[in-house]
């Protein structure tokens, strides 16, 4: 029960991992002055009610106190794979006789049959031993 669970914990936190891996996405802030008014993953950023003030103030002194600022994080473009033929000699060889190991099991072995499976051994009318003082030391 503990091993299954586990083994799909641990499978399923490695396919999360490898799908943040190649996945990119943006993050969307905005600043009011040095105050983070807002900030957005999926979708637009909010912003400030002195944006309209702001676009009035802006033409009067040419610079606007608020920004946005896009930080893109970009996943992997392109994910290495590696033949057969690129692992050295070692390696190769340790996975030739890993893949026999691990085929070898799940072979189905033949029936044995047991030659006596029917004999029933003789009684014992008396104990040898004791009628014959010998005993193993």
């Amino acid at each position: 029960m503990l091993k299954q669970f586990l083994h799909k914990a641990a499978s399923t936190i490695m396919a999360l991992l490898l799908l943040l891996s190649t996945v990119s996405f943006t993050v969307e802030k905005h600043f009011c002055g040095d105050v983070l008014i807002d900030v957005a993953v999926i979708g637009e950023v909010e912003k400030c009610q002195m944006e309209a003030f702001e676009i009035e103030q802006e033409k009067l002194t040419k610079m606007s106190c608020c920004k946005d600022v896009l930080d893109v994080i970009e996943g992997q473009n392109q994910l290495t794979l590696k033949s057969f033929d690129d692992l050295d000699d070692h390696h190769q060889l340790f996975l030739i006789a890993y893949a026999q190991s691990y085929h070898a099991l799940f072979e189905v072995l033949p029936k044995q049959t047991v030659q006596h499976l029917h004999y029933s051994p003789p009684k014992l009318v008396a104990d040898i031993q004791t009628r014959d003082q010998v005993f193993l030391i």
